[in-house]
């Protein structure tokens, strides 16, 4: 069977060696990278910057979801973000994240993937004893918890898939349509 063929990742059962309690946020990580992966496939470059209707690109969208998942990760851990996630964050919405690497759909939907399997692996070790800790979270140490860090990073990422598929149906249709 194909993604395409399967039930929604969450009707696929439980993954192995996940927490229980973050099985959910797993499935939703792993069904943001099918849906992006599946909708990206054919998706032409020179429309990541495309803003229809004056909403954000494709390609920020792509930029800010492998950039959240770093950070939420990095917050989760007790960690202050590096010189490097700041550069990533200020590129976010115009990219290139890196001036020597232009942004290409594929590039950017790789990245994405990684970021998600890198956040399926922190979920995979993060005891459930450690969800309730407090974890300060940006430079005004906003009160959150781990287990809020990796919940908002799952839902963050849900809601801008959606908005990233839309916004590429758009492009494409208004490209066709010109």
């Amino acid at each position: 069977m194909t993604p395409a063929t399967l039930p929604e990742v969450w009707l696929r059962g439980p993954l192995p060696h996940m927490p229980a309690l973050l099985q959910p946020l797993a499935h939703a990580l792993l069904q943001a990278r099918e849906e992006v992966t599946a909708a990206l496939g054919q998706f032409p470059d020179e429309l990541l910057a495309a803003r229809p209707a004056g909403v954000a690109s494709v390609g920020f969208h792509l930029r800010h979801l492998s950039g959240v998942l770093d950070r939420m990760q990095t917050y989760a851990r007790h960690e202050p973000l590096s010189a490097e996630q700041f550069r990533y964050l200020a590129a976010e919405k115009d990219g290139p994240v890196t001036p020597s690497t232009p942004d290409t759909t594929t590039a950017l939907v790789q990245r994405f993937q990684e970021a998600v399997e890198q956040m399926l692996h922190t979920l995979r070790t993060t005891p459930e004893v450690v969800l309730p800790e407090f974890r300060p979270v940006g430079r005004q140490a906003l009160p959150s918890t781990v287990i809020g860090l990796l919940t908002h990073a799952a839902e963050h990422t849900t809601r801008h898939v959606g908005q990233l598929l839309v916004t590429a149906r758009v492009a494409q249709a208004g490209r066709q349509g010109a």
